[in-house]
């Protein structure tokens, strides 16, 4: 494949930059075990979906969940009508970069507004949540209680808002791949003999003032993450392997045990990870995130281990 499958969206904590580690952490026989079913339960940008389906053909096929139907719906429109959905993006791309910034602000809040009316055709409303997250303030998607759309205008030069062979890409990587909407749990019921999981789940707020989890109305808060820890205790009973990210809550208060506690019969591992979102400008930048795994202990480069 010339252009490799990548995020078609840009998402706040997508995990381009902790593939490697990620992949450090994968069994050291990974690429030898023979029909693999590759499961991400809060799918996000995608960023490990398209990696691993590119460098392990030994996955035969793969299971993505969200729950925010507008991103579940993206993944199906690219995978099943890609050519529809470039040319309307090729449209609105034109459209928009001809216009002066005035104007581009408010062709921006006239397509979000038409976007929060959720009664758009897939084709329609998937070019839209591309076209709304390319322009809008830092590329952040965030919606209000009733699940409405609400960052507001980015002032981006030269958005490409048209990219048509990534698209073109994903779509093909994405034929193998079965689409969900609804709850991580039910994902379990896609498991086969050799299934791996990878969870990127909204993450704990390291601060009362640092949560960016709005991906939906629905919070992820504590009850959500305990939750989530006794579907991965579940999932080793099974015998399926499963790696997870998540915030490094004691890098703000080292006697936050919270993580420690609810996964403590697994592998925990302190890799690092760069942030750009944060109200306060000094705190950006890296950070260390949890990457925990109950896939037996090797070697991990670049990853400090507990």
């Amino acid at each position: 494949m010339a252009i490799k499958a990548k995020p078609f969206i840009k998402w706040v904590g997508g995990k381009t930059q902790l593939i490697r580690c990620i992949e450090n952490a994968l069994p050291e026989n990974f690429a030898d075990i023979h029909n693999v079913t590759y499961i991400e339960p809060f799918v996000g940008g995608g960023a490990v979906l398209f990696w691993i389906l590119q460098q392990y053909p030994n996955i035969k096929k793969a299971v993505i969940n969200d729950i925010n139907p507008d991103l579940t719906s993206a993944y199906k429109t690219i995978k099943e009508t890609p050519s529809k959905l470039v040319k309307y993006l090729q449209i609105i791309q034109d459209e928009y970069l001809t216009l002066d910034k005035g104007k581009r602000k408010e062709y921006y809040l006239h397509k979000r507004e038409r976007f929060n009316t959720k009664s758009l055709d897939s084709v329609e409303n998937t070019a839209l949540f591309i076209f709304l997250n390319r322009t809008c303030f830092n590329g952040l998607y965030r919606v209000n209680s009733k699940g409405l759309f609400n960052v507001p205008f980015g002032s981006y030069t030269n958005p490409k808002i048209c990219d048509k062979e990534t698209i073109f890409a994903d779509s093909e990587i994405l034929q193998k791949v079965d689409i969900l909407t609804g709850d991580f749990e039910q994902t379990l019921t896609y498991v086969t003999n050799n299934t791996l999981f990878y969870f990127d789940p909204p993450y704990k707020p390291l601060s009362e003032t640092s949560c960016f989890n709005s991906y939906a109305k629905e919070d992820f808060n504590d009850l959500e993450q305990i939750r989530l820890g006794e579907f991965c205790r579940r999932i080793d009973s099974l015998g399926h392997y499963f790696i997870l990210s998540n915030s490094d809550v004691q890098a703000t208060n080292p006697n936050d045990n919270f993580f420690d506690n609810l996964y403590k019969q697994f592998s925990i591992n302190r890799v690092f990870a760069t942030r750009m979102v944060n109200s306060n400008a000094a705190k950006r930048g890296k950070l260390t995130e949890l990457l925990i795994t109950n896939i037996p202990s090797k070697k991990i480069e670049y990853v400090k281990a507990i």
